[in-house]
C-alpha cells in the first residue's frame, strides 16, 4: 500500500486548517483555566524554567513576564485565556476567521518569546523530541498558510508549506546533531523525563525505550538525525514529497507518545499538546491540500475542466454554424 493511500481522495483546504485551529485554540484555552494555572505555579514551575541556560536577552524577558504573573496569577491567567478562547471561536466562524487568524499571529509571537523562550533555540538546547521549535511558532506558521485569499472553502494551504516543512525537519536534525542532544543518554533523557505523574502503561513504555535507547545510543542517534533529515529533504522534491510527508506524519505521533508524553495533557500543567500535533497537522494540510497541474487548487479545478468543456462545444456550434451557409450554395448549385 501506498503510504499516502490513507489521504487519497481527501483534499484539505484553508477553510479546514482554519476549524483546525479554532478547536486547537479552544483547547489551550481550556488547559488554561485548569485550577494549576490559576495559582503562583503557572509562572513559577512553567514559565520560569524555560529561562534556564538561555543567553541574557531570552532570559531575562522570560524571568521578567514570569515575576509579573506571578505577583498576581488570577488577573493574568482568566485574560490569556479568554484570549485564547475568543481566537478559537473566531476561527470556527467563517466571517470572523481572518480577524482571529490575524490576532493569534501577534499572540503566538508573544508566546514564543516570553513563555516558551524560542524553545531553547537561540541556546542550541533543542530538539523535536522534547517540543522544538515551540508549539506557539508552529500556530504561527499553521495561521499563515490558513490565510484566506479568495474562498478559504475550495483553496488549497499556502504553496511554501513545503519549504516551511524541510526546515522543520532538516532543522531538528541539526539539532539533534549537537552537543547535549547527540548521545544515547541524551536522547533517553528526553525520552524519560516527562515519565514522572504520566499513566502507568506510558511510564512503563518511556522507562523501557529509554533503557534500550541508552545501550544503543550512537545508532539511535544516527538513525534519528537521518530519518529527520530525509523527511525534510524529500518534501522539496514533488514525486517523494507524499512518502515523505506520510514518515514525518507517522514519526510525529510517535514522538508525541513516547518523547512528549501525550502532551501530558493529564498532569493539570499543560498549557497546549505540544508541537507533535502541530505537525501532524501540517502534514494532512500537505497531503491533502496537494495542487493540480500548474499550482492549480485541485479543489477548482472541474470547474475549470467545465468552462474549457463548455468553450469547446461553443467554439464547435460555431464553426458548424459557419459551415452551414457553405452547405448550402454547394446544394443549390447542384439543383441548377
Amino acid at each position: 500500500m501506498h503510504a499516502t493511500s490513507l489521504f487519497r481522495g481527501v483534499r484539505i483546504s484553508r477553510r479546514h486548517l482554519q476549524i483546525a485551529l479554532g478547536l486547537l485554540w479552544l483547547l489551550d484555552g481550556g488547559l488554561q483555566l485548569q485550577p494549576f494555572m490559576l495559582g503562583t505555579g503557572f509562572a513559577t514551575q512553567v514559565i520560569a524554567p524555560t529561562a534556564a541556560g538561555q543567553p541574557h536577552f531570552v532570559a531575562a524577558a522570560v524571568q521578567w513576564g514570569a515575576s509579573i504573573i506571578a505577583a498576581h496569577p488570577v488577573a493574568w491567567d482568566v485574560p490569556f485565556a479568554a484570549v485564547q478562547l475568543l481566537i478559537g471561536l473566531g476561527l470556527l466562524v467563517p466571517r470572523t476567521a481572518r480577524l482571529a487568524l490575524a490576532a493569534s499571529l501577534p499572540w503566538s509571537l508573544g508566546v514564543w518569546f516570553f513563555g516558551e523562550g524560542l524553545s531553547g533555540l537561540v541556546s542550541g538546547h533543542a530538539s523535536l523530541l522534547t517540543g522544538a521549535p515551540g508549539s506557539a511558532l508552529l500556530y504561527g506558521v499553521l495561521a499563515l498558510a490558513a490565510w484566506p485569499r479568495r474562498d478559504p472553502s475550495h483553496q488549497a494551504p499556502a504553496r511554501w508549506l513545503p519549504l516551511a516543512w524541510a526546515v522543520l525537519w532538516v532543522g531538528g536534525a541539526v539539532f539533534q546533531a549537537l552537543p547535549g542532544q547527540n548521545t544515547g543518554t541524551a536522547v533517553a533523557g528526553a525520552i524519560a523525563g516527562g515519565a514522572d505523574g504520566a499513566p502507568g502503561w506510558l511510564g512503563r513504555l518511556d522507562a523501557s525505550l529509554a533503557g534500550w535507547t541508552t545501550r544503543h545510543g550512537t545508532a539511535v542517534v544516527v538513525a534519528l538525525v537521518v530519518a529527520e533529515a530525509l523527511i525534510g529533504l524529500a518534501a522539496l522534491h514533488r514525486r517523494s514529497r507524499g512518502p515523505a510527508v506520510a514518515a514525518g506524519f507517522v514519526l510525529a505521533l510517535a514522538i508525541w507518545v513516547v518523547g512528549q508524553d501525550l502532551g501530558q495533557l493529564y498532569s493539570g500543567h499543560a498549557t497546549d499538546p505540544n508541537t507533535a500535533p502541530l505537525v501532524a497537522l501540517l502534514a494532512i494540510a500537505l497531503l491533502g491540500g496537494r495542487r493540480g497541474p500548474g499550482g492549480r487548487d485541485l479543489r477548482s479545478a472541474p470547474a475549470v475542466t467545465g468552462d474549457r468543456h463548455r468553450g469547446d462545444v461553443e467554439q464547435l456550434d460555431s464553426v458548424e454554424g459557419d459551415r452551414s451557409p457553405a452547405a448550402g450554395s454547394a446544394a443549390a448549385l447542384a439543383a441548377e
